[in-house]
């Protein structure tokens, strides 16, 4: 089906121009300030709307296969869209974990037939499958990329063999992306902090999980990038110090070493425990409020290069949560039974960063082109991937028009996470996505979706 969106306000490669956008076959086919047609074409009508490029997220966890009381990729990915999220790469821990390529194989055959939005899947890495992980040196047009977590998060993926390391990052042609958390720092945080306390509360996840712990992980993943000249993209950036080591004096198509910020970390402090508990414990943590100022000014400046979720579901059971009969969030039980230790860490994000980063631009906090920049051109430029990412004759339509002046208040009926909660509840967002396209196809338009065409594999130029 060919679409004609007329009328709205393109935001691409740094401008906003007025503008009509013609789809055809999947692909954007012309742009114009006026476009009039001699054949019949369906109009969508893009009056005081934003027309955006669909925001690309680098880091997700759809939680399938083996941990589907959580999430599936269909779940997630048609959250995603109602986001203006288009594309997403998934991470590998899943249930069995992502160490075979058959493993992979068939994660992307539940791609084909279930995701509402375009998918890659990352390899997955332990301390004993480097011939597995180098196999995929194989598919470096087909995988988005290598993940080493250097902590250990959610799932048993920790990678602490320093031969082994060495070994990935000498030998995969793929861009390599890191968790990285120093294992033996977190450790010896909690112990301290358990001997003292007895018992311990989310506000004390970012002293387990310090800025120490996150600078000397990194620091150690940058160290192996450049002795092998690795391709290096390290994820959510969460801490003042780990800045240091990122620039913003090379183009980032010149980038072999890059950093990602979440929104979670531009938009929570640890100042908000107090309010929220266990739904904001995530790896690595959220930390105090002069973190989220220097996360600001870098992703500013270009040392942050992308921005994405980490998107993360757990049940409210996981979480240490109970929904009351007001719909509002509270803990499973009293303060001192141990809530934040049993409590799974990561937060749902992916239906909302969109809207998240236009609030900030109502803000005056960043504008909105550099915002389809970091959700859509930076990411499709930090992995190479082909044909999307930006508004260009011949790319695919990967398309999203986002109204700033039709306000969106988040509440438990309009949440399409499958584990049915978010952090976010009753926060207004001043804008709403009112329609998205992907692949040319009208996936979401005004609340109604059409999943009659699904989301296609990325594909990488390397």
């Amino acid at each position: 089906m060919n679409y004609l969106i007329k009328n709205g306000q393109v935001v691409n490669e740094g401008k906003t121009i007025y503008a009509d956008v013609l789809i055809k076959n999947g692909r954007i086919e012309k742009i114009s300030p006026s476009i009039s047609l001699k054949y019949a074409v369906n109009e969508v009508d893009a009056t005081g709307q934003h027309i955006l490029p669909g925001a690309i997220d680098d880091q997700v966890h759809f939680r399938e296969p083996g941990l589907t009381h959580k999430a599936t990729i269909y779940t997630e990915s048609k959250a995603a869209v109602a986001g203006g999220v288009t594309s997403f790469m998934e991470m590998p821990n899943t249930v069995p974990p992502v160490f075979t390529q058959q493993l992979l194989e068939d994660k992307y055959t539940i791609g084909k037939h279930m995701a509402l939005a375009n998918y890659s899947f990352f390899m997955g890495t332990s301390n004993d499958n480097i011939d597995e992980v180098l196999r995929t040196n194989d598919k470096k047009q087909d995988v988005c990329g290598i993940k080493i977590f250097m902590g250990s998060s959610t799932g048993n993926l920790l990678v602490d063999n320093p031969l082994m390391l060495d070994k990935v990052f000498g030998g995969s042609e793929l861009l390599i992306a890191t968790h990285c958390e120093d294992e033996r720092i977190i450790k010896d945080n909690f112990a301290r902090l358990k001997a003292e306390k007895g018992t311990l509360q989310p506000s004390d996840h970012p002293i387990i999980r310090n800025e120490e712990a996150c600078f000397e992980s990194s620091f150690r993943a940058i160290q192996f990038a450049k002795k092998h000249g690795s391709r290096l993209h390290i994820l959510h950036i969460s801490t003042e110090r780990e800045l240091q080591l990122f620039t913003n004096l090379i183009p980032l198509e010149d980038k072999r070493i890059t950093a990602e910020v979440c929104v979670h970390h531009l938009h929570f402090t640890s100042d908000d425990y107090d309010r929220l508990g266990n739904q904001i414990k995530c790896n690595p943590a959220i930390k105090a409020p002069n973190n989220r100022a220097a996360l600001w000014q870098a992703l500013l400046d270009d040392r942050l290069d992308v921005i994405a979720t980490d998107h993360a579901p757990h049940t409210l059971e996981e979480k240490g949560l109970i929904r009351n009969a007001n719909n509002s969030l509270s803990p499973q039980g009293r303060v001192g039974e141990g809530l934040y230790e049993k409590a799974h860490a990561g937060l749902p994000l992916v239906q909302h960063s969109v809207l998240l980063m236009l609030h900030y631009v109502q803000q005056g906090k960043i504008t909105i082109e550099k915002v389809v920049e970091k959700m859509s051109h930076a990411v499709a430029r930090c992995f190479n991937i082909e044909d999307r990412g930006f508004i260009r004759e011949g790319y695919f339509a990967d398309i999203v028009l986002a109204d700033l002046n039709k306000p969106f208040t988040v509440n438990k009926s309009n949440i399409l996470f499958k584990c049915g909660w978010s952090p976010l509840e009753n926060f207004t967002f001043p804008a709403s996505i009112t329609n998205t396209f992907v692949n040319g196809n009208l996936v979401y338009g005004n609340g109604v979706f059409d999943e009659s065409n699904k989301g296609q594999r990325l594909r990488f130029k390397r």
